[in-house]
């Protein structure tokens, strides 16, 4: 009951059509470190986030050897703390780890409104009102928006060092043990033929195993009440702004993937965030 509540939800909350997307690095990588950990969608949760990190970091230390952090995108937006996950993304990770962080659609929604500020933004209605307000931005501004307050409001309120973070964040990340990508790979095309559409934007309610790939594809984007673990098909995004959990998956190439989670909220505070 509670996975048909989130399905519907996030899927009203979800544009039906991408807006023009900005062009990303894909990053290939002919060697593997000792582990890589994944994280799913954060959607400006900053608290889960660190209660995560904490977990990961303690495993990569037992674990030893290198280890990488990657997040899947959609880092921002609907949750209280944008601006501050940003400045947390771009610091260092954990000791241990090396950072990755991934372009997900709401930071390319986020990117496109921030080149071309306008009150009718497409952003603006799938969590870039929240997004503003991290930031300081007032209530009562964004309530009576209009272009020209848009453009004003990019200018004062976002550091230019944000829009340099989501400017260079790239697309994919191919390693020898798996893909790391925010929505996932269209089957039937290569992974060099992949459209950033498809990469930032791509849904099949999990009806491909994405076998053709060779590899794991590891992917959030589209919200789950549990993980899916399966051969070749991994989704971690289990709706961290509303359930309380965020979700992330070590891949070390020798042994079955291991899933790290926050704990799900309480119903009275889940209702108290919708």
């Amino acid at each position: 009951m509670a996975g048909a509540v989130l399905k519907r939800l996030f899927g009203a909350l979800r544009p039906t059509e991408p807006p023009a997307q900005p062009l990303g690095d894909r990053l290939v990588f002919e060697r593997q470190p000792q582990a890589i950990y994944a994280v799913g969608d954060i959607h400006g949760c900053l608290d889960l986030l660190l209660e995560l990190e904490a977990q990961i970091a303690a495993d990569a230390a037992e674990l030893g050897g290198e280890g990488w952090l990657v997040t899947l995108g959609d880092g921002v937006d609907r949750g209280p703390a944008t601006a501050q996950v940003i400045d947390h993304l771009r610091g260092p990770a954990p000791a241990g780890l090396r950072r990755i962080n991934l372009m997900g659609n709401h930071e390319a929604m986020m990117l496109d409104f921030l080149r071309r500020p306008r009150a009718d933004s497409l952003w603006l209605r799938f969590g870039g009102i929240e997004a503003l307000m991290s930031y300081g931005v007032p209530a009562d501004r964004l309530e009576r928006l209009d272009n020209r307050m848009a453009d004003q409001l990019v200018h004062s309120y976002i550091p230019a060092e944000h829009f340099d973070y989501l400017a260079a964040l790239p697309l994919l990340l191919d390693s020898p043990a798996a893909v790391f990508v925010h929505a996932g790979l269209r089957p039937g095309a290569n992974l060099d033929a992949q459209l950033d559409e498809d990469l930032l934007w791509y849904r099949d309610e999990f009806r491909a195993d994405f076998s053709g790939f060779g590899k794991p594809v590891v992917h959030g984007h589209t919200v789950r009440e549990a993980p899916l673990v399966s051969p070749y098909r991994i989704a971690i995004d289990t709706g961290a702004v509303f359930s309380g959990e965020l979700t992330a998956v070590r891949i070390d190439g020798s042994g079955p993937p291991r899933l790290f989670s926050t704990p799900r909220w309480a119903a009275s505070r889940k209702a108290a965030m919708l």
